[in-house]
């Protein structure tokens, strides 16, 4: 018999391949079968009728586009501090963000009429505050936005 003859098997045991189903790994059909729901990439859900898909991604594009904006320090060291920083060093980020979810909601349709901006910047102040208000564990201390050894 040749060694090609011979497969491995379940247990990393040889065995020679004569067409029978016992010898048949399964397992590693059951393995790929299954992967699938093991991935760390979370699908989007198929239920969405409203858009949904869309709108997360633009939320993520605009809260992505916040940490380069024009709220963050111009020196060097304070470049990636925010006003949110400054309030939540003093105890102010939850209402700072309740204050402005208001702010945004009662403009939208009345400033630059139905802006998607003013909408973005709600979700975005309701996630802040779902932050700060600890529905996500304690809120961490703001102590690594300021980089003394920034060039």
């Amino acid at each position: 018999m040749e060694p090609d003859d011979f497969k491995i098997g379940a247990g990393n045991t040889a065995y020679e391949d004569d067409g029978l189903d016992y010898e048949v790994d399964y397992m590693s059909d059951i393995d790929d079968m299954y992967s699938h729901h093991f991935t760390t990439e979370q699908p989007m859900a198929h239920y969405f009728k409203y858009h949904e898909e869309e709108i997360l991604k633009d939320i993520q594009e605009y809260v992505s586009g916040t940490y380069q904006g024009h709220y963050t320090g111009n020196s060097h060291e304070f470049r990636k501090v925010q006003t949110i920083d400054l309030m939540a060093s003093k105890d102010l980020a939850s209402g700072f963000c309740q204050a402005n979810i208001l702010k945004y909601g009662s403009r939208y349709g009345n400033k630059d009429g139905r802006n998607q901006k003013d909408l973005m910047k709600v979700i975005h102040y309701a996630m802040l505050l779902l932050h700060f208000d600890g529905h996500y564990s304690k809120p961490s201390m703001t102590t690594g936005n300021i980089d003394i050894n920034m060039p």
